[in-house]
């Protein structure tokens, strides 16, 4: 690896890596201070109307760092209101049944009052509730419900109801809770209730009321307190609020009527249901894949998507609006300005943390992030990604993690990608600011946009990874899909940046003699060739190009990068662009393997069919991060050609593993520049090439048949690739329903060496799992592996959840069960 790397690499082209002393990652926030820009929320800063707080208004979340003064919309509750039970398991869940008050506020209960001696939610995960909402699969006792779909519920009274008694629900969130706000809800029973709300009589006997409770389609999510008021003859009584009546409510993608409908089951599956997925990185030519466990139904899980939103201070009244909550978890899953949940490093030094490439998955960081209050090290694109990814799933928004291939990052809203050379075509790196990502993972979610005019609903993008700033905060999103493929740069959120990400030119500038700077080759098809996601229903990846661009070259996508970088800051970029292109460069892809040798090739061909050209061509070999970011210049070759008319040739380069390993960098990437002049015609060559050395897989086998609530074993096998030891190795371990988040430290692993370890585990929930295993060591990262187990429900259990195994921050030291030689 190489030494003194630049911290902000990753985020920010355009520079050579300096050296400072110590590499310094995005500086670890004080534990519970507020924004560094003053108390000021986020909405204060980027909304007129939420500026214009006072004093008497409590319909915000906590401050940022603080811990909220009871707030019952998600953040932790205190230890002593949790019950023993509350991970999960599927016994009956005693009602609640409390002492009752008196609504005048004396105490007495008189006769003849209707009493609420308890209340059956029917939350258990077995009942008709939580299977018709959908939420069956989370970790959790308590009601879950998704918004604008009716639940059922039971009133335990002190004596048979009678018609002319009144009943009233209500439920409450947030610190003062308004009706006009949605934080305080009044359910009359029997009659029409107010925006959606309303409850039905569906049986009464004896002592028993059940009801048909309706919820409105656009009520606020998060975590409610419920009680029960009734009015008799007698008088008024009022129900305590009782920790087990807490109430769920999310978006709902099954409901028509929620502006997050989606209206495909396939869709709701892959894209709400399913607790892992592919995350694809590399290059386009040599794509990486990689599974994640998103985890969104693990125990604790739930609480800190909310508490996400506490910690930002999100206004109460404004949790119904999906448009504002994807916006503000795009800002809270980065940790700048808000200390938010993770913690962006790109600098290569992981010491303090954990390297992103070894995390397996969303549930240990939103954990840890719930439970200690500090932002997480470290993260990169694909695990914020995979966080934003498990955030809105888990809040019932229908969300994909996708992977756009070369992707722009355009620092001065010129929405070209501008590469800076000398007179000899030589890399200007300290004017090239702007740079391209071999790839970059983000999140598209799903919505009607009623912000915008008509036809930009479906898709929307949402950026978690801190890049540039939206209104003064390091947030991106959500943003139009249909508005980044026609250009319309105008449309909110921050289309201008998204759309140079995935259909901005690529445009060569030379400097000239007299220091100015001419146009010398405009790449077309450099920018976004390929954006992929997991397919729906198989762990295959799905081409979605289409969706964000017209075909390249096309009338249609041109006209769209017209339109857009006509609001950019060079509109007449394209003015000086020359002309000549008799010769034609290629770069061949390689099968590059980590520690061996590899060879470079570049083809040229002559396509003028009368007069031969002749090419003096340049190849400059460095190292780069995955973020376009590159070392010095490792090993360059120098060469002329001669083409005959319509003849091609190859230009080979040799690279030694003794030659790049000592430039390495995170995920063995590689940057060939290549660049030529034509001599008969003076035209200008110029190409730059990413490739990455492949590393290996985690092997795992299921040694025995997996059953809920029984011990099962994994084997683990891997073979280091590399003639030196990998040191300090260390295993995750981690799968939804299988195994909490687990660390293994194994030590060090010889050169070429292969070792085998075993681990146990005991499924907690039945049915299809991935089991998703990493390794990583300072000499080696971006090794995973998984297999599906398909878990057995214990017998007679009704898939009774088991306690999951496994500690989220856990540190065991395991010994090999076998070594062997290369």
């Amino acid at each position: 690896m190489m030494d003194g790397l630049r911290s902000d690499m990753g985020r920010w082209g355009g520079h050579h890596w300096l050296a400072p002393a110590t590499p310094s990652p995005e500086p670890e926030p004080e534990r519970d201070r507020r924004s560094r820009r003053g108390s000021s929320s986020f909405w204060a800063r980027c909304c007129g109307c939420c500026s214009r707080r006072n004093e008497a208004d409590d319909d915000w979340g906590p401050e940022p760092g603080s811990r909220g003064r009871g707030s019952s919309s998600g953040g932790r509750r205190p230890n002593n209101s949790r019950r023993p039970d509350s991970r999960g398991s599927d016994s009956r869940r005693p009602t609640s049944r409390g002492s009752g008050v008196n609504a005048a506020g004396d105490g007495a209960i008189r006769e003849g009052m209707l009493v609420v001696t308890g209340v059956d939610l029917l939350s258990s995960r077995s009942d008709q509730n939580r299977r018709e909402h959908h939420t069956d699969e989370f970790e959790y006792n308590e009601l879950i419900l998704r918004r604008g779909q009716p639940f059922h519920m039971v009133l335990y009274l002190s004596r048979p109801y009678e018609s002319s008694d009144r009943v009233t629900l209500e439920l409450h969130i947030g610190n003062n809770p308004e009706v006009g706000k949605g934080t305080h809800v009044i359910i009359p029973v029997g009659k029409g209730g107010s925006g959606g709300w309303k409850a039905q009589i569906t049986k009464s006997s004896g002592q028993n009321l059940n009801l048909r409770v309706h919820t409105s389609p656009n009520a606020i999510i998060g975590k409610f307190q419920f009680t029960v008021r009734t009015h008799s003859e007698a008088g008024e009584f009022l129900l305590p609020f009782d920790p087990q009546n807490e109430i769920y409510i999310l978006f709902n993608p099954w409901c028509s009527g929620d502006i997050v409908y989606v209206d495909r089951e396939d869709w709701r599956q892959e894209y709400v249901l399913n607790e892992s997925g592919r995350i694809y990185y590399g290059t386009e030519a040599q794509i990486g894949e990689r599974t994640w466990n998103y985890g969104q139904f693990d125990h604790g899980v739930l609480d800190a998507c909310l508490y996400i939103l506490d910690r930002r201070g999100m206004p109460y009244g404004g949790r119904g609006d999906p448009v504002s909550v994807s916006r503000v978890i795009s800002a809270m899953v980065n940790s700048l300005d808000d200390n938010g949940v993770l913690i962006g490093n790109w600098s290569g030094d992981y010491s303090r943390g954990t390297n992103p490439s070894a995390w397996v998955g969303s549930v240990e960081i939103l954990l840890s992030y719930l439970h200690t209050g500090y932002s997480v090290p470290y993260g990169q694109c694909w695990v914020f990604a995979g966080v934003t990814t498990t955030v809105l799933r888990c809040l019932g928004l229908a969300t994909r993690t996708v992977t756009n291939f070369n992707s722009a990052h355009d620092t001065d809203t010129s929405l070209t990608m501008d590469i800076y050379f000398d007179e000899n075509m030589k890399p200007l790196e300290h004017l090239n600011h702007d740079s391209v990502w071999n790839f970059h993972v983000w999140n598209d979610c799903w919505m009607k946009r009623p912000d915008l005019p008509s036809g930009f609903d479906g898709w929307q993008v949402v950026d978690a990874t801190p890049q540039e700033t939206s209104s003064g905060i390091f947030c991106c999103g959500p943003c139009s899909v249909q508005s980044i493929k026609n250009g319309l740069v105008y449309m909110k959120y921050d289309t201008p940046f998204i759309f140079a990400e995935v259909n901005s030119d690529k445009v060569y500038w030379q400097r000239q003699d007299d220091g100015s700077f001419k146009i010398v080759y405009v790449e077309e098809k450099a920018i976004g060739t390929l954006i992929v996601t997991k397919a729906i229903g198989s762990n295959m990846q799905e081409d979605i190009t289409h969706l964000y661009k017209h075909p390249e070259g096309s009338e249609a996508e041109r006209k769209a990068v017209e339109t857009a970088t006509a609001h950019g800051s060079k509109p007449n970029v394209y003015a000086t662009r020359d002309a000549a292109d008799d010769v034609a460069i290629q770069v061949e892809a390689q099968d590059a393997v980590m520690g061996q040798d590899l060879t470079v090739c570049v083809v040229l061909t002559n396509r003028s069919s009368s007069s031969s050209r002749t090419v003096k061509l340049h190849l400059y070999l460095s190292v780069t991060f995955y973020t376009g970011v590159t070392g010095s210049v490792f090993k360059e070759s120098k060469k002329e050609v001669v083409l005959a008319p319509g003849a091609s040739d190859r230009v080979t380069m040799p690279v030694a593993y003794k030659e790049y390993q000592p430039h390495l960098v995170d995920q063995g990437a590689m940057l060939l520049n290549v660049s030529g002049h034509v001599k008969e015609n003076g035209q200008v060559l110029a190409k730059q090439h990413t490739f990455r050395l492949r590393t290996p897989d985690l092997s795992l086998t299921l040694l025995g048949a997996a059953v809920v609530g029984q011990e099962c074993e994994v084997q683990i096998v891997f073979k280091n690739p590399l003639p030196v030891t990998l040191t300090n190795v260390v295993f995750r371990l981690e799968g939804s329903g299988l195994q909490r988040p687990k660390i293994l430290n194994v030590g060090d692993i010889g050169g070429n060496e292969t070792v085998t370890l075993r681990q146990t585990f005991v499924p907690v929930r039945p049915g299809p799992r991935q089991l998703i295993a990493s390794l990583d060591s300072p000499q080696l990262s971006q090794v995973h592996g998984v297999i599906q187990v398909d878990v057995a429900p214990a017998s007679g259990s009704r898939g009774v959840l088991a306690d999951a195994g496994g500690s989220s921050r856990s540190g065991e030291t395991i010994p090999m069960a076998s070594r062997g030689g290369a």
